[in-house]
């Protein structure tokens, strides 16, 4: 990964941003108490590289699954410092070092794509997860896009809100890069370093704008929730 000035500083500043959060959430820790504190580094995350979060609707923060489109890495510390939510995420990210760890202090949901035969196992966990303190992210595009067309939504793991559990509801939410998208959207073959490097190198700051739509309750099977959800996204646009 090749880093200019700029992106050496925005590194070092995620460095020391890691540690204090860490120190933070140590401490609450030993308290037993439920720490805030991943919430927090992820949304210092985002600001950190550029990014200029601004919420529109009323975020969810529990009994919820958020299904959003998914533009860039990005989407992860803005979504989580604005809502507070876990995510879905592939499980070969659990090897990465460090992100990997990191992702666990969030209590990420690591699933298996392609694996059909796991499938019922990942979504008895996800109808678990939901039982807990935070709201559940998905991408159900299951990629990044480009920013401009909203890919097909996959809805395997929605199987878990069929019977929906008590209280929870579905959130679509609309990410919007704004004139900045095509420098951000990661699409094509990038390597996962080389984006990380051009977003830290990037001059200067952009907005992030979080469409938190109107929330509904899921009915019907799998597919018929996605593409609910799908819809509100795509009117939204």
């Amino acid at each position: 990964m090749r880093l200019n000035a700029r992106g050496w500083m925005r590194l070092a500043a995620l460095a020391a941003a890691l540690l204090v959060a860490l120190a933070l959430h140590g401490s609450w820790r030993l308290v037993r108490a439920r720490s805030p504190w991943p919430r927090h580094f992820l949304g210092w995350v985002a600001r950190i590289v550029g990014a200029r979060v601004r919420v529109r609707g009323t975020p969810l923060t529990h009994d919820a699954v958020l299904l959003a489109n998914h533009l860039s890495w990005i989407d992860i510390p803005a979504l989580a410092g604005a809502s507070g939510a876990a995510f879905v995420a592939k499980a070969e990210l659990r090897e990465t070092p460090l992100v990997g760890w990191l992702c666990t202090l969030n209590h990420t949901l690591f699933v298996k794509r392609g694996d059909r035969m796991g499938v019922e196992a990942q979504v008895a966990s996800l109808r678990a997860q939901l039982a807990g303190a935070q709201p559940v992210t998905i991408f159900p595009e299951g990629t990044t896009g480009d920013g401009v067309t909203l890919l097909p939504f996959k809805a395997g793991l929605l199987a878990a809100l069929v019977p929906p559990p008590p209280a929870v509801r579905v959130q679509p939410v609309r990410i919007d890069y704004g004139a900045a998208t095509a420098e951000l959207a990661w699409v094509g073959d990038e390597h996962g370093a080389a984006h990380a490097a051009r977003v830290l190198g990037r001059r200067g700051t952009f907005v992030v704008t979080l469409h938190f739509l109107e929330p509904f309750t899921p009915a019907g099977d799998r597919k018929a929730i996605a593409a609910a959800a799908r819809a509100r996204i795509e009117a939204a646009r």
